[in-house]
Formats: C-alpha cells, sequence, structure tokens
C-alpha cells in the first residue's frame, strides 16, 4: 500500500506538471503575426493626448482629435474655454479675430511675415569671428590666434605663438567680449583617440566586405585637455591663468561672457566625474571664482545639470544633489550658498522657465505625493525665497504641460499605464482649471479584449523602500491559468526606464506579452530621480542593477497573483539591458532561467568611456572585473541568446564577441546571432521572432513554430 500510495502521489505530481505546462495552447507563427500587429491597438483609440499647438502670443491654440466618427480639428480661445469644431483645419480660420493680424497664416502654417529669418553667425567664409565694434576679426591658423583689422586685413597680429600639430587654439570656442577689448578660448593638448574596426559583411555596394572605423574613446584612455585662454587686444598679450586644477579632467567648455565684459564663464568636469566647476574668469587680472563646486565620494550627475545666471552674474540658479535631493539653490557671486530654494524628499526634475523680474522659478517635480509613483511629473513653482510653492497639476498622474506664450494659461495632458490620458486647460495664475479638452475613451479597446496594464508597487531589497513597476499581460489573459513572468530590463543608471504614461501597447513589450506571458518592466535602486542614495547604489557596482529589489517586487506580485508563475522567470533587454539580461543568469540564476541580451555592453571596459566611467569611475580598478559578463561568464545557467550587430557603432561589436570567447573557454552552451549590417539598432520583426523563439521554447516548454 505503501509504494502504491507513493505511486499515485507521482502520478498527480506529473499530472500537475504536465497541466502546467499545457495550460497555454500552442503558440503558432500566426500568433507572432498577431503579436506583431498589437500596435494597430492605437487606431481604437479615441480623444487621446492633446498636442496644443499655440498661435503666437495669442491666447489661442488648435489640436487635432481622432474621434470614433474621424479625425476633427479644435479652435480654443483659452480666456473663455470656448471650442470651435471643424473637418478641416484650414476651416477654424473663421472663428478667428480679425485683430491681431497674421493669426489665420499661423493657423495655416504660412509665416506671416515671410520666410523665416534665421540668425546668422558673424564669421565670414573663412571662418573669422568679428569683433561686436566691427574692427577686428579673430580666427585660428596654423593652431595659433590671429586678430586682424578689418580695415586692412593685411594688417595681422599673432597672439600666440606656441600652437602645433599637438597643442592648438581652438576655433570654435573663439569669443570676443561685448566692450571688444578681451578674447577668450581654449587651449587644447591633444590625444591620439583610440579606433574600432567595424566590418560591413554584406555591403549593397559590393561583393566584397568594406572596413569602417570610428573614434571610440574607452574607459582609461588618455583624453585631451581643453583649459580657458584669455587675450587682451589692445595690448596684444595673453593674460596667465592659473589652471593647473582643470587639467585633470573630463571636459571643459567655455560658457559666454557677462554683459558688461567684466568676466566669461566655463565649466569644467573632472576625470572620474566626481567634481563639477562652475568657474569665472576676470578680465582684468586673470583671477578665476567658483561660481559652483560640487564635490562628492561616488559621481556627480552632470547631464542633469541646471544654471541660470541672475542679472548678469551677480547671482546664480544651481541645481545640487548635496541634501541628499536634487533641489535648486541661489548661489552669490562669490559661491555662496545665499537660498536653498526646494526642499524636502522629493526631486526637482528640470527648470521650465525663470522668471527673474518676479523672481519666480516654474519647474517639474516628482516624488512630491506619498503614496503616488514617485516618478510622476508635477508642473511646479516657487519664489528665489523658497516662498510660495505651489503645484499647478495636482492630479494623480504624470503631467505634461504646453504654456501659452505669455505663460497665462496651458494645456497639461495627465496619464498613468493604467488611466487613459486627460486633457485640460488651466490658468498658470492659481492652476484652476478653465475647460476640460479631452478625456480619452478606450471601450472599444476593452470590448476587444485588451488588458490594460498595471502599475505595481512593493517594497525592495531593504523591506523599506518602494519599488515601482508595471504589469503587462495578455489581450486573452485567463487568471485560473499559469504564466510564465519575463522582465524586460533596462537598468542604465542615467535615468528611470518604466513607461509612466498611457499606452495602449509598447512595441517591446506588449508584443512578447501577447503570447502568453506576463511581462514586467521594474526600476530598482542604481537608477535616477529618485534619491542620491538611491541612485549611488549603482557607483562601481554595475552588476546589481537593482536585481534584489527586481527580484523582490516579483515574488511580491506573485504572493498576489499567483498565476504568475516564479519558477518560469525569463529576462530580456537592449544595450545596458543586454548587460544586464545576461547578469541575472550569471549573478541571479537561481531566479531567472533564460536571458535575451541584445547588443550589450558585457564589458565595462570595452564601452564608450563617457557613460562607463560616469557609474564605474576612473582610474580603472578591480569593480570593472566585478561587473564584467565576460570575467564571470563561467557562471552562467540558464538557457541564453546573444544578439548583436556588426556595424553597433554605441557599443563596440567585439564586447559581445568576448563574452562568447569567455563562455567557449568555460565550456558553457549558448546561442549567438551576429546580424550582418545591423547596428545598435535591434528590434526589427527578425530580432523579435528570435525573442519569441527563446521564450515559448524555454519558458512555454513548447515546440517552436515554422516561420511561414
Amino acid at each position: 500500500m505503501k509504494h502504491k500510495s507513493l505511486f499515485i502521489s507521482c502520478l498527480l505530481t506529473l499530472a500537475t506538471a504536465l497541466g502546467s505546462i499545457n495550460a497555454s495552447a500552442q503558440v503558432t507563427y500566426k500568433d507572432y503575426l498577431r503579436a506583431d500587429a498589437v500596435m494597430s491597438y492605437s487606431d481604437h483609440v479615441y480623444s487621446a493626448a492633446v498636442n496644443a499647438n499655440w498661435l503666437g502670443d495669442s491666447h489661442y491654440f488648435w489640436y487635432q482629435n481622432h474621434e470614433k466618427d474621424g479625425d476633427f480639428f479644435y479652435l480654443v480661445n483659452a480666456d473663455t474655454g470656448k471650442k470651435y469644431k471643424a473637418s478641416a483645419k484650414r476651416d477654424l480660420a473663421k472663428y478667428l479675430p480679425k485683430k491681431p493680424a497674421g493669426l489665420a497664416d499661423m493657423l495655416l502654417g504660412e509665416a506671416p511675415n515671410g520666410a523665416p529669418q534665421w540668425g546668422r553667425f558673424n564669421r565670414n567664409s573663412g571662418g573669422t569671428l568679428k569683433s561686436p565694434d566691427g574692427k577686428w576679426e579673430a580666427y585660428v591658423k596654423d593652431n595659433n590666434v590671429y586678430i586682424a583689422s578689418t580695415a586692412n586685413p593685411r594688417v595681422e597680429y599673432a597672439l600666440t605663438m606656441d600652437g602645433n600639430d599637438k597643442l592648438r587654439y581652438d576655433q570654435r570656442s573663439l569669443s570676443w567680449s561685448p566692450d571688444s577689448r578681451k578674447i577668450a578660448t581654449v587651449k587644447v593638448s591633444e590625444v591620439e583617440e583610440r579606433r574600432i574596426p567595424l566590418i560591413e559583411s554584406a555591403p549593397a555596394t559590393q561583393k566584397q566586405p568594406i572596413l569602417q572605423w570610428r573614434d571610440y574613446a574607452k574607459p582609461g584612455d588618455v583624453l585631451p585637455t581643453s583649459v580657458p585662454v584669455l587675450f587682451d587686444v589692445e595690448s596684444r598679450t595673453q593674460i596667465p591663468l592659473e589652471t593647473a586644477l582643470y587639467e585633470n579632467q573630463f571636459s571643459l567648455r567655455l560658457t559666454g561672457w557677462r554683459a558688461d565684459s567684466r568676466a566669461f564663464t566655463f565649466e569644467f568636469n573632472e576625470r572620474g566625474h566626481q567634481r563639477y566647476i562652475v568657474g569665472e574668469v576676470n578680465a582684468n587680472n586673470g583671477a578665476i571664482t567658483h561660481l559652483a563646486d560640487e564635490q562628492t565620494k561616488t559621481f556627480i550627475y552632470y547631464n542633469n545639470n541646471f544654471r541660470r545666471d541672475i542679472n548678469d552674474g551677480a547671482e546664480m540658479l544651481w541645481i545640487s544633489e548635496r541634501d541628499g535631493w536634487r533641489h535648486i539653490y541661489l548661489h552669490d557671486n562669490k559661491g555662496q550658498i545665499k537660498q536653498q530654494i526646494t526642499k524636502g524628499e522629493w526631486v526637482v526634475r528640470n527648470v521650465n522657465y525663470v522668471d527673474q523680474e518676479n523672481r519666480v522659478i516654474y519647474f517639474t517635480a516628482s516624488g512630491l505625493v506619498a503614496g503616488e509613483d514617485p516618478y510622476n511629473l508635477h508642473y511646479c513653482r516657487i519664489g528665489f525665497d523658497g516662498k510660495g510653492f505651489e503645484d499647478l497639476t495636482p492630479e494623480n498622474g504624470n503631467h505634461s504641460a504646453k504654456f501659452s506664450a505669455d505663460r497665462k494659461y496651458f494645456v497639461d495632458v495627465y496619464s498613468r499605464p493604467d488611466c487613459p490620458p486627460v486633457s485640460v486647460l488651466k490658468r498658470t495664475a492659481d492652476g484652476s482649471t478653465v475647460a476640460q479638452l479631452e478625456k480619452c475613451d478606450v471601450s472599444d479597446l476593452v470590448a476587444k479584449g485588451w488588458s490594460m496594464p498595471e502599475v505595481f508597487c512593493a517594497k525592495g531589497r531593504d523591506g523599506k523602500t518602494d519599488i515601482w513597476g508595471n504589469i503587462h499581460r495578455p489581450s486573452n489573459f485567463d487568471p485560473n491559468k499559469s504564466y510564465p513572468v519575463i522582465e524586460m530590463i533596462y537598468a542604465g543608471p542615467h535615468g528611470h526606464h518604466v513607461e509612466k504614461n498611457f499606452k495602449p501597447a509598447n512595441h517591446l513589450i506588449t508584443k512578447v506579452a501577447e503570447l502568453g506571458f506576463i511581462v514586467v518592466s521594474i526600476d530598482g535602486m542604481g537608477t535616477c530621480d529618485r534619491s542620491k542614495a538611491f541612485h549611488d547604489v549603482c557607483w562601481k557596482n554595475l552588476k546589481d542593477a537593482g536585481f534584489p529589489d527586481r527580484i523582490a517586487w516579483m515574488k511580491s506580485a506573485a504572493e498576489k497573483y499567483p498565476y504568475m508563475d516564479i519558477e518560469r522567470v525569463g529576462i530580456y533587454g537592449w544595450s545596458a539591458g543586454g548587460q544586464n539580461a545576461m547578469a541575472a543568469l550569471l549573478f541571479h540564476n537561481d531566479f531567472y532561467k533564460a536571458a535575451v541580451a541584445l547588443c550589450g555592453c558585457h564589458d565595462n571596459r570595452m564601452d564608450k568611456i563617457w557613460w562607463n566611467e560616469q557609474w564605474m569611475g576612473f582610474p580603472l580598478d578591480e569593480s570593472y572585473s566585478a561587473s564584467s559578463n565576460v570575467d564571470n561568464a563561467h557562471l552562467l545557467k540558464g538557457k541564453l541568446l546573444l544578439i548583436n550587430g556588426e556595424l553597433d557603432d554605441n557599443v563596440d561589436p567585439t564586447s559581445t564577441l568576448q563574452v562568447v570567447a569567455a563562455l567557449m573557454k568555460a565550456n558553457k552552451n549558448f546561442e549567438q546571432l551576429y546580424l550582418p549590417g545591423k547596428t545598435h539598432s535591434l528590434g526589427g520583426p527578425f530580432e523579435l521572432h528570435k525573442i519569441y523563439d527563446h521564450f515559448v521554447h524555454y519558458l512555454l516548454n513548447q515546440p517552436v513554430p515554422e516561420w511561414e
């Protein structure tokens, strides 16, 4: 009896397993084509986000609207909120006031005063830069700076004589002081930049392959250095500057003269991205004042910097994470902080407009509201003194605004992945609503079985921090079935990457879900737009990629939704996401079972310098090896597919080939697609079908359908 009971128990276990495997219908190539077609969902979405087109300085704007009865055009008077409807845009002109003149021309797409006049550079065909008073021209010849009289071009003076093939003065940086008495530029010490070879194996123009070369600096490479230089035109001499501090640099650029010619400014990013300086050079004596001097033990995310000089440099608005959150500060002209303008456990995302006269700042922020997705953008304002803060867009959603020219009105569109767009006309003075313009209608989509994404929040690795992501289900979703879970990953620290707006379909996510998977996207620790500490998790540790948070998030989701089978978890991603996808099978292969890594940066020493040194630091150390998919390839478990293109000049293709060599050396089984003629853009039908194949085979446990 004991053996019989054991036998029955085994049969039941086997039946349960087979039931789970067979819960999904057999996937066919027609299912692939159906998945490919999901982007047509947008055809069944009506009255989506309003794209307001303001007419010049007026309070009128127009927009086009896709409705069940067709496409229509609307003209809106912001002062009254009244809407006018027409079948053609030109028919809206009759609703415009006769004055001011030119509104109808703007509506019809014609410039009221003829063709637009584009700004002109004050350089002539010889590449010279004319002084504001018109008396002199400055230029670089034989790598040296020269000036010549406009009255007599043969009267030429050399301001430098030390220029050569390895040291040059930069023509593009030449800048006259407004009073025409001084010239600023940068002196560049050149180096020979690394180049990478790319083989175009099947060119359209000839039978034989073509060798291409790309300039491509990598982490640890020697870089050119640029330092500011200053010339006195009247004495035709160089004013000495103390620039030794700025020679250990990633970059330095000039940022303009003061209107009264007393000084010019520059911005300096130290090599390693741990110090960033805004400098002001005194035009009379060459003394340099640091208007901002940001220093950190990890990294300064300089791509998110903001600076605005106030009253010709008497003050400066500057964004810093010095208190652990990204906020706006007011500096004086000596570099001292006069006022921390914004404050709190939330982040300023961008400054949109500065009203210097009234000393008011308009900006976007996120993380303002407890319980709301902390990445949602809200439009706010505040005074230079830190008073009068107001959220002009308090509705729960991710906001996008377009303001009238005088900023008295704005069109606010807000949505979430689980909330179709709402478009509202508002007054800037108090954020009050003038009129609701449109509310998106997705009823036809719902009737067709479409499944709206779900915004989901769970605690991260520390059991305290909220981690946010989206859950995507197939259109024929059945909660009584069991579904493999696949994560679409991109953990690049330069942003957050989960969609925050409503979309009826996502090209890289919905198509995969449609084949019978639950697809998730998550922003784990190590990405930006949260606290500095949240971001710093990536420092010298790109292999982390927020995986402990992602895994905790999926386990929480599976507790709530038992149909999410986290014994069958896959992962895929592009570029940095390709690095992450493979890393899942190296460092977290007890959870992830199958991965597709497309155009991945698999070793941060092999990729472009500006991105990798930002997060991994300089000089190079053992952390690069610790995060390397190449050096850790021997840890591979699970089913891996590598895809990259031979002409990828974003991520060096040899990064993937070195992974292949390491996997072969470790005797690991894997699959590889090396695509002729393909660049970094890999998302076409062929590549997607290979992704479908991989997950159908290894997660649905089904034979791959024949491609018809």
